[in-house]
């Protein structure tokens, strides 16, 4: 029987014996299970420790990851003998290769590492895309970071997006934010049952972080409309609410229309006035005495209706009940609320 343990083949001009290409394919194997097994255990562990900064831990995870397999990879090249100068056309052709295609690759790696390192994102910050989509951050990884949605879908956005493009990290510094919700009164309404109307809706929405102090909410009258007065509510959120900024603005519009309501407020809508001039040469009142006998003769004109008398609001029992589902969505008991990451020991540690 022929020996084929020492039948050599030459790989790059050096020769190599089955041997040593077995020897260098165990190392190759054991460096992917030791990446893995270090990575899976440095995770396991920032779960069981309540101080764990979540985001360093894993930025420690991917770096180890990274660094054991390019030992790794130097130990299968000298297991194998062959010298690293041999590797100038490998790298000729991987120059050859950037210049045709796989500069977004190497890119999109590069920015991988430098998010990981600059910190400027990290796993749970909520962002804000240049394409409008929002959502938490899930995973950044060697080509692309992947950011879920509060309607828990997955965008795959490439690293280099994030270096070379503008991103608004909604949690980079503090998780509170202050939101701003126009809405806009009849003119002749009163300022001050306005402004109380609406610090009632700031109270009944129970994300509002302070109802005194100097993070109390806020009342502006921001502009004077063509048919209305603009009035802002200016309120700042607790962490809880800071990462559904659309269900935020439904459940203050929600309890600002129930205010109003309650309050006898009218909430105008756009209206336009028609003034006939003239009509088949005839002016002023004679042009609107032919209109109304072309239409048909004399026409009652529609008896405006009262808008109920702010003095004399409608008792409890006569109200609907208010149920908020914007509220429900922020509290996460209506339909599925996504898997958030635990950020509690970043607020600790702040």
């Amino acid at each position: 029987m022929r020996d084929t343990t020492h039948t050599a083949i030459s790989i790059f001009g050096t020769s190599l014996q089955w041997s040593d290409l077995i020897a260098a394919a165990v190392i190759a194997v054991v460096a992917v299970v030791v990446a893995l097994v270090l990575r899976q255990a440095i995770v396991r562990y920032s779960q069981r420790s309540d101080t764990a900064h979540t985001s360093t831990w894993y930025t420690l995870s991917r770096l180890t990851t990274y660094v054991v397999l390019t030992i790794g990879f130097f130990l299968v090249i000298g297991e194998l003998g062959v010298p690293l100068s041999r590797f100038t056309l490998i790298a000729g052709a991987l120059g050859v290769g950037l210049g045709f295609g796989l500069q977004p690759l190497v890119a999109n790696f590069v920015a991988g590492i430098v998010l990981l390192l600059d910190k400027s994102l990290k796993v749970g910050d909520f962002v804000e895309l240049e394409s409008g989509a929002t959502g938490q951050v899930r995973d950044i990884r060697m080509r692309a970071t992947t950011i879920v949605t509060n309607d828990n879908i997955d965008v795959i956005v490439p690293n280099s997006e994030f270096v070379a493009g503008r991103v608004v990290n909604w949690t980079h510094r503090d998780v509170r934010r202050r939101v701003r919700i126009p809405f806009g009164v009849a003119y002749g309404t009163d300022k001050e049952l306005v402004k109380t109307a609406a610090l009632e809706a700031a109270e009944a929405v129970p994300f509002t972080l302070d109802l005194d102090g100097p993070l109390r909410p806020q009342v502006w009258l921001s502009e004077f409309g063509d048919s209305s007065l603009v009035f802002e509510l200016v309120v700042w959120l607790n962490p809880e609410a800071t990462m559904k900024p659309i269900a935020v603005t439904a459940a203050y519009n929600w309890a600002l229309h129930t205010a109003l309501q309650r309050h006898g407020i009218e909430i105008p809508f756009p209206q336009r006035d028609v003034r006939v001039r003239s009509l088949f040469g005839l002016e002023d009142e004679d042009a609107r005495a032919a209109l109304n006998l072309r239409d048909g003769g004399d026409r009652e004109a529609p008896t405006p209706t009262a808008a109920p008398s702010p003095s004399s609001p409608p008792s409890e029992t006569e109200r609907p009940k208010d149920d908020n589902d914007a509220i429900a969505d922020l509290s996460g008991e209506a339909g599925y609320a996504p898997e958030r990451v635990d950020r509690s020991g970043e607020r600790d540690a702040r």
